[in-house]
């Protein structure tokens, strides 16, 4: 490898907490990158549960938040390990890992908080021990130090890497919450978050079984969108507020979801929810992007939500004028950008450059993210 290229590690594991997501990502100069090689570690149901437990207001949540801080550094690492181990790698082969970590609170003033705060768990220092690479992680508290909301970050990255002079472009991501960042052709860039993506469906199918998601939008195809119960559902304050803004489980979540099935009046079978669940999905998305994006953007979705079928025909019939396919046509697997841009972000970070951006963020200015945990 030439002096100019370096290989770093993204970890992700999102809203979602179905797995964690280790991408291994050759920089070169200037936007050059590759994605060279991927890792996927899936929680079992025991700690995804304890996540999902942890992730909601409680008792005792200091000592659980320590136990399965240190837990979650473990998985992290043997996740690094693991993707060494296929690749033939050495701990020296790698210049540094961006560690998102596994979100249990994100409390911004949308949900009408008086001192924001994001907290991340998957504890870098067991992390940079177990795997001998310097590790970057925290990224979201110093925007907030700085008066932004911690999120999104993915936005600078997509600004980077996937802005053109040619089209205007908006990059949507589907995860637990979606998001969207909007590149115009003559520069600047505009992106929050839109609401829930996958988190309340999935959330809603788990709870009458075993299964983590919908695979395919198959079950809210066996449904049908209950109108008294999406008003409800898009009445919630946070869809009418200004950008930046960023959300999530604090705000949607399955108690809120439930709460408003018990006050609909119409009857509604399980499949009904998931389809109206679905509609709030794809209604949210797109009157996002209609309201921030001029006609004709292209589209470019990535995130977990693009494999749902049925939410994507949805999108593609709410958006008529912006077309909309993966970030496949930008040389990037739809499921690993997150992974990759937390790469990017710790590369920023190593190399003392900034990484948010004020207008999406909120934050007075541009700062470098992240604590460094040194091997």
């Amino acid at each position: 490898m030439s002096e100019a290229k370096r290989l770093y590690i993204g970890l992700m594991s999102g809203t979602s907490a179905d797995s964690i997501d280790a991408g291994l990502v050759e920089f070169g100069e200037g936007n050059d990158f590759n994605l060279v090689a991927t890792y996927d570690l899936p929680y079992d149901p025991r700690t995804r549960q304890k996540i999902f437990d942890l992730a909601r207001p409680g008792d005792n949540e200091i000592d659980r938040m320590g136990a399965l801080d240190k837990q979650l550094g473990i998985l992290f690492a043997k996740a690094v390990n693991r993707l060494l181990e296929e690749q033939g790698l050495k701990p020296k082969d790698i210049t540094g890992i961006g560690s998102h970590g596994q979100t249990v609170r994100h409390r911004t003033h949308s949900a009408g908080t008086p001192e924001q705060f994001s907290v991340q768990i998957g504890d870098p220092n067991t992390i940079a021990q177990l795997t001998g690479i310097t590790t970057v992680a925290d990224f979201r508290r110093r925007d907030m130090a700085a008066g932004g909301q911690g999120a999104p970050l993915a936005p600078s990255f997509h600004k980077v890497m996937f802005s053109s002079s040619q089209e205007n472009r908006c990059i949507l991501n589907i995860g637990g919450m979606a998001n969207i960042t909007y590149l115009p052709k003559d520069g600047g860039v505009l992106g929050y978050d839109t609401g829930p993506g996958n988190a309340l469906m999935d959330a809603w199918i788990n709870s009458f079984g075993s299964k983590r998601y919908d695979k395919g939008g198959e079950w809210a195809a066996d449904g049908k969108v209950n109108n008294e119960l999406l008003d409800k559902l898009v009445s919630h304050s946070f869809f009418k507020m200004p950008a930046p803004k960023s959300t999530g489980r604090e705000d949607f979540n399955l108690n809120w979801v439930t709460r408003a099935t018990e006050e609909t009046i119409t009857p509604l079978t399980p499949q009904d929810v998931q389809a109206t669940l679905t509609e709030l999905t794809a209604v949210t998305i797109s009157d996002a992007i209609r309201l921030t994006c001029t006609t004709g953007t292209h589209v470019y979705a990535c995130g977990g939500g693009v494999h749902n079928k049925a939410l994507f025909e949805r999108l593609r019939i709410l958006l008529p004028g912006y077309p909309l396919d993966t970030t496949n046509e930008l040389n990037l697997h739809p499921d690993w950008v997150e992974a990759v841009a937390f790469a990017w972000l710790a590369m920023r970070t190593l190399n003392h450059l900034s990484g948010n951006l004020p207008a999406v963020t909120g934050a007075e200015e541009e700062v470098i993210l992240g604590g460094v945990y040194f091997a």
